[in-house]
């Protein structure tokens, strides 16, 4: 397995999105409208930890189900996720207006406590470090990719 590492290429989108591969993963890429698997670790811009899928200190997760679809999902994720391979890893600065614009968006923590945190800092970017897990449901891709 060859695991490359990206630490010095940053991706700059034209919504202020800055993305960074930190592991490249293997096999089909996400595409808009697949339903993924994935882990996902959310701070403020500063560094304070806001929520995470994977528990710090058991290691267990509770990854994240969403169909990569911007009525669902905020849409700076949506980007950051879409084009990532199974077993990729990226980080990502997700501005405001392409964040949590209104409180149905997703992912987004179950305990009241850091929901309100989330919600109180949503006109702030967050940095989120997501792991692709699985492509659940593959939205018309090519068998012979």
């Amino acid at each position: 397995m060859n695991h490359k590492s990206y630490a010095s290429r940053t991706l700059k989108l034209p919504n202020g999105v800055r993305i960074q591969d930190i592991i490249e993963g293997e096999g089909l890429e996400a595409r808009g409208g697949d339903l993924v698997e994935f882990n996902c670790v959310c701070r403020r811009a500063n560094g304070y930890f806001v929520f995470s899928t994977v528990d710090q200190f058991s290691g267990e997760s509770n990854p994240v189900i969403l169909p990569l679809d911007e009525d669902e999902m905020i849409l700076g994720l949506k980007q950051v996720l879409t084009g990532m391979k199974i077993g990729g890893k990226r980080r990502a600065l997700i501005p405001p207006s392409v964040g949590y614009v209104n409180e149905n968006l997703k992912p987004i923590p179950e305990e009241f406590g850091p929901r309100r945190s989330l919600l109180s800092h949503a006109q702030e970017p967050l940095v989120f470090e997501v792991q692709l897990l699985k492509i659940l449901k593959a939205s018309q891709q090519s068998e012979f990719n």
